[in-house]
């Protein structure tokens, strides 16, 4: 079965951003998380539509 939440530095490192960036992309609601207890976990599918989001800025679509 495909990981569906991963850790918040597989995320930031998946991206290529540092700790600090990485908190910020999910204050500013770019990138989803979610809450379990009090562990914070990032859905592949919010990393995968952030890159997707970047590639289109990128290409003006």
């Amino acid at each position: 079965m495909e990981q569906l939440l991963v850790r918040t530095t597989e995320a930031f490192n998946a991206i290529g951003v540092k700790r600090t960036k990485g908190f910020e992309l999910i204050a500013s609601g770019d990138l989803e998380s979610v809450k379990i207890g009090r562990a914070t976990r990032i859905p592949t599918e919010s990393i995968r539509a952030y890159v997707a989001r970047l590639r289109a800025d990128r290409t003006g679509a």
